[in-house]
């Protein structure tokens, strides 16, 4: 077959000779006017790559970009020339002014959105200014959230030329085709949808085709043609297994001459969730499990490049997931295009997060309709999330009002797809919101942030027991690691990487236990950008990540799950940044997907163990020692030494405030109250319950604006109730050995 004949309309990147102001200027000024206020930046770009990431405030605000632009030209147009200018992303709001003209307004930082040229162009104006603005406000999501919102334009720009009748620009910032298919046994029915622009007559018509065989024309019927083709013996897309993708291409005709035309891939395939089998794809049981990922990078913040994308790919490539949560926004188009190439089933969600905002409620519309209507033609993204966690500050009428109208919404846009929800686990399991998506999940943090790593197994198995007809996830779970920290004797609270692999050990193993959860997602990929966190020996980060911020540290919890995922061989041997052991006898932990490693101490053979996933040797230390875990030839090789003290880098400052107890034995006379009380016993007396109440007012303000306005539901109390107040005050870190030695001294005075 001839390739298609080429599109009359042009796209030309303007991502250079762009000008930056940190300060809002004048809609008529000009570009030089621009430069001398700022800078001369080239797109993508962030005001915030720095700011928002050292923790603390960072600048948001109002600032100006410029940039000189010529009309376009669209090859073989038909008529007048349109010019439209296209964002893939700008953040959150933007005013799109031309020769001090405004010529349109965008809520939300995540979306495309374009906007029409044309008519200052021919009145001679050649300024493009857009003011951005990320300032809080009451009305656009999201506004309060453990991450950074960075200010700008951080993803490219693009002019859009068309003749004056062309596939639709003006749908939502959509492509102006929809595709959806549907499947009997070996045959497909594609449905194709073009919407169309401008003067349309009996002659106009779009010829629609499917990877160039059996085109189809049909006549443009207000303002839009619609057609359905089959495919014959459909390849499925199945996944990792077979991520097979065909392209649709609708051109929009005058009698034999193309005004404009648009390709699209999809994939053909179906999908289901069952409460008991967990998820289905094509009819097969096909368990999703993988991680969650923010956007953006140590030192560019939300404005990455094609080559980062790209090393993301290969780090979820590397894992072997099957699945990953695209939190908590619109990613770059360019991202699912790579999960559909990639075979990574998506959930896809708006940034609806946190705190419902009564005022913000069109904007959760408007921005759920733009994630929809470009991204449906993904074989990857299974669901729509309409929000995560949105019941922090409570979740009452208008919380399940706003959500049940988001839920009609996304099915009238999209009746193909699930609704999914990411509920926040202080959400108790009987609330009507809880319920109103085809399917959710609860970000658990058992084992971090409250109880123990074991309550996650007993809450899933209650609420499964309580509701065997509902489908349930785990949408986040971790814990968070700063390499530098390491421990012979890991604990909750202490930020080790030692304690985020054992805290995945256990999660993994509750989760394979339990194929009904029907998709899991570790939060989180990367540790990325939140300005409100200063713990865990970093300020302005969320350590949760598998991965480093900047991608060069691969945790030795990316190598378990890599262990239980990824079917490339490997063995990697944990615990090598902690190669200083005070320990006679240490533990060396091997991770591999291997079922038998040996290991190698000074090149002698020390030990076999048979097994899965993770591999454990008892080593006697006497001074350095070169340790090889081997498995076929499959080798690595780490060197530990026994030293008489750890350097006191390795441990983290608030751990050694933590460990305090261990050192000082605080007093706890018999028949009276002390911090190894727990919780529940200390608030059965009226004093004990007021003390109380002020300390866990005080932790739950340490963790920034994300813990403001925290309600904890009867089901979770009874798990905090459970820990004594010296755990609660380790997990919390930081806090004074003087004040922890006061608090005790005031519960020694009440009678138990």
């Amino acid at each position: 077959m001839p390739p298609p004949p080429a599109s009359p309309r042009q796209v030309t990147p303007i991502l250079d000779g762009w000008a930056f102001a940190p300060v809002e200027l004048p809609a008529d000024a000009g570009w030089a006017d621009v430069v001398r206020a700022g800078e001369r930046v080239t797109l993508p770009h962030t005001w915030n790559a720095v700011d928002g990431q050292a923790g603390g405030g960072y600048r948001r605000g109002r600032s100006t970009y410029a940039r000189l632009v010529e009309p376009a030209g669209a090859a073989g147009a038909v008529g007048p020339v349109e010019t439209w200018v296209e964002f893939a992303g700008v953040n959150s709001s933007a005013e799109v002014y031309l020769g001090g003209r405004l010529l349109g307004r965008h809520d939300g930082g995540y979306s495309t959105f374009r906007v029409d040229l044309t008519a200052a162009l021919a009145d001679g104006a050649r300024t493009l200014l857009v003011v951005v603005d990320n300032a809080a406000n009451d009305r656009v999501y999201p506004q309060q959230a453990d991450f950074t919102f960075y200010g700008g334009i951080y993803r490219d720009v693009r002019l859009v030329a068309v003749g004056p009748t062309h596939l639709a620009l003006d749908d939502h910032g959509g492509p102006g085709l929809t595709v959806t298919s549907a499947l009997d046994g070996d045959r497909a029915d594609v449905a194709l949808t073009a919407r169309v622009t401008g003067a349309t007559g009996p002659d106009v018509a779009v010829r629609f085709g499917i990877d160039g065989e059996a085109s189809v024309t049909v006549p443009v019927v207000d303002g839009e043609a619609t057609v359905t083709l089959p495919i014959q013996e459909v390849r499925r897309w199945h996944g990792l297994r077979d991520p097979h993708l065909y392209t649709a291409r609708a051109e929009l005709l005058t009698g034999r001459t193309v005004l404009d035309a648009v390709d699209l891939r999809f994939g053909c395939r179906e999908f289901a969730v069952d409460p008991q089998r967990g998820f289905l794809l094509n009819g097969e049981e096909y368990p999703l499990r993988g991680v969650s990922r923010h956007q953006d990078h140590e030192g560019v913040g939300n404005a990455i490049t094609e080559e980062l994308r790209q090393q993301d790919l290969a780090l979820l490539r590397e894992l072997g997931v099957t699945t990953v949560r695209l939190a908590h926004y619109q990613h770059d188009q360019r991202t699912y295009d790579l999960c559909d190439e990639a075979g990574i089933v998506v959930w896809a969600e708006i940034p609806q997060i946190t705190v419902f905002l009564p005022g913000g409620t069109g904007n959760a519309r408007d921005q759920l309709t733009e994630l929809v209507v470009q991204n449906r033609h993904h074989a990857s993204i299974v669901s729509w999330g309409l929000s995560n966690e949105i019941t922090l500050a409570g979740a009452g009428e208008d919380v399940l009002a706003a959500h049940l109208e988001l839920n009609r919404l996304a099915h009238e846009l999209d009746p193909t797809r699930l609704t999914a929800m990411a509920h926040l686990f202080l959400l108790e399991t009987d609330h009507p919101l809880v319920t109103v998506p085809d399917v959710m999940s609860y970000n658990l943090y058992f084992g971090w942030y409250v109880g123990e790593v074991e309550d996650n197994d007993t809450w899933l198995d209650d609420f499964h027991q309580a509701y065997p007809e509902v489908a349930i996830g785990l949408s986040e779970y971790g814990a968070d690691a700063n390499p530098l920290f390491q421990s012979a004797t890991p604990a909750k609270g202490d930020y080790t990487e030692s304690y985020q692999a054992l805290y995945h050990e256990h999660m993994l193993t509750m989760i394979e236990q339990r194929p009904w959860l029907w998709a899991t997602h570790v939060w989180n990929l990367a540790d990325f950008g939140s300005a409100g966190r200063d713990e865990g020996g970093v300020a302005g980060r969320n350590q949760k990540g598998l991965v480093s911020f900047d991608r060069t540290v691969k945790k030795d919890a990316f190598y378990l799950y890599k262990a239980a995922w990824a079917t490339e061989p490997f063995v990697h041997v944990a615990g090598r940044r902690r190669a200083d052991r005070v320990e006679d006898v240490t533990e060396v932990i091997v991770y591999s997907n291997q079922e038998r490693v040996t290991l190698l101490v000074d090149d002698a053979e020390h030990g076999v163990v048979e097994g899965r996933r993770a591999f454990r040797f008892q080593v006697p230390l006497t001074g350095e020692h070169r340790i090889t875990a081997r498995s076929g030839d499959l080798t690595d090789t780490v060197v530990l030494r026994k030293v008489d003290e750890v350097p006191a880098a390795t441990v983290m400052p608030t751990t050694t405030i933590a460990n305090w107890f261990d050192d000082a034995e605080l007093p706890a006379p018999e028949g009276f109250l002390s911090i190894r009380d727990t919780l529940g016993d200390i608030k059965r007396s009226e004093q004990g319950a007021r003390l109380i109440a002020s300390v866990l007012e005080t932790l739950a303000t340490s963790r920034g604006e994300v813990g403001r306005g925290v309600e904890i539901p009867a089901a979770m109390q009874a798990i905090v109730d459970r820990m004594s107040l010296e755990k609660l005050v380790r997990q919390a870190g930081g806090v004074p050995a003087e004040q922890i030695a006061a608090l005790n001294a005031q519960l020694n005075a009440i009678a138990k």
